[in-house]
């Protein structure tokens, strides 16, 4: 995906969107049933974003709507042609260093238990069902919480739609939060299916036709 109107999210940026992120996200439901004890969450979610941000930069394209970082949009191109090895060493990488944070910050291994049974909720493999290379997959739409109601998710959410419409794109996402449902209905998205899986969470796995 390309953009004339949103910033190139650069390394130097990430430990900026490692803040956005684990504050977006210290409330999410996904991340309270991975991680229930908020000191043990405060602490890791930083790490943990910053493990995916580094996986996504080289893999993804990660937009902001300005360099001040109020908002965050990861979006993954299943249209482009990718180098398979470079993939998946990739995300071997991530994965174990996602592995070493949790189980240094909780040597229980209950978190790093509740992140292997939770994996089906982490990894987007439902968009296999899809069968549909010509596809944007949104990873992260993050708004900074006092930056909310002012248009940044209406303007990342309308430059995705924008550019798949103009390439003949699916779109797909997931959200854990039921809230959000209708905010992507509002853009044109359906309910594709609900999974619940070794939580008492659902997962709503969501698509935009192409046009």
């Amino acid at each position: 995906m390309e953009s004339q109107k949103l910033y190139r999210v650069r390394r130097e940026d990430f430990p900026k969107l490692e803040e956005l992120l684990a504050r977006c996200f210290c409330r999410d439901p996904l991340y309270c049933k991975l991680i229930p004890d908020e000191n043990t969450r405060e602490r890791l979610l930083p790490k943990l974003f910053a493990c995916d941000l580094t996986e996504f930069f080289d893999t993804c394209e990660i937009y902001s709507d300005s360099p001040e970082m109020n908002s965050l949009l990861v979006v993954s191109d299943e249209s482009e042609p990718y180098n398979p090895l470079t993939y998946y060493l990739t995300e071997a990488w991530a994965s174990l260093k996602t592995d070493e944070y949790l189980i240094l910050e909780d040597p229980s291994l209950k978190t790093l238990r509740n992140f292997v049974l939770g994996r089906d909720y982490l990894n987007s493999r439902w968009t296999d069902q899809l069968h549909q290379e010509e596809r944007l997959h949104i990873i992260y739409l993050a708004v900074r919480p006092e930056m909310q109601h002012h248009g940044l998710a209406a303007l990342l959410m309308e430059e995705v739609i924008g550019y798949a419409d103009s390439h003949g794109l699916m779109i797909s996402l997931e959200t854990h939060n039921p809230d959000n449902v209708p905010l992507y209905e509002h853009f044109g998205f359906k309910v594709y299916g609900v999974m619940e899986k070794h939580f008492d969470l659902k997962q709503y796995c969501m698509i935009r036709e192409k046009q």
